[in-house]
């Protein structure tokens, strides 16, 4: 039969009893003295602020973010590994191979590593001693533009 003396015991921390007279953590039941917070319904709700007031009050985020994707890179040693004597290197056979993201992207040659076979590279840009190494080894550069998007018709409303 369930009756109070059979009930199982309360887990967890026991709740504070406030306001049970004095022997009662204290005469105040932990609201302090006097003023509006210590009588009933006396905590003030949420203020409405103007726009002004409320983008002040917004920590402020440091820094840019530029809405342009950057561009990928590739550096000359990866081109080594990746091709062959005599290849022709696009952007469309550097994403085949994995080394850029999208050929919508710009793709830049950078002159990190060692270039000894001679190719023929198609990018948006170059560095210098990218440019010079690519040259020394019998190769050339050629600057491409993006592809252009194709612009989807909308369809009508109607």
């Amino acid at each position: 039969m369930l009756s109070l003396n059979t009930l199982p015991a309360r887990r967890g921390k026991k709740k504070k009893r406030l306001g049970r007279g004095n022997a009662s953590k204290g005469n105040y039941s932990g609201r302090g003295m006097k003023g509006q917070r210590s009588r009933s319904g006396g905590k003030g709700g949420l203020k409405l602020r103007g726009l002004k007031q409320s983008m002040l009050a917004v920590p402020k985020k440091k820094g840019f973010t530029s809405p342009n994707k950057r561009g990928d890179v590739v550096n000359l040693k990866q081109l080594e590994s990746s091709f062959d004597v005599d290849s022709v290197v696009t952007p469309e056979e550097m994403l085949k191979k994995g080394l850029i993201t999208s050929v919508r992207i710009s793709v830049k040659i950078l002159g990190q590593g060692k270039l000894t076979k001679k190719m023929t590279v198609h990018a948006q840009g170059a560095s210098k001693t990218a440019l010079a190494a690519i040259e020394a080894a019998g190769g050339s550069f050629k600057i491409v533009p993006l592809p252009k998007r194709d612009k989807q018709p909308k369809a009508d409303s109607k």
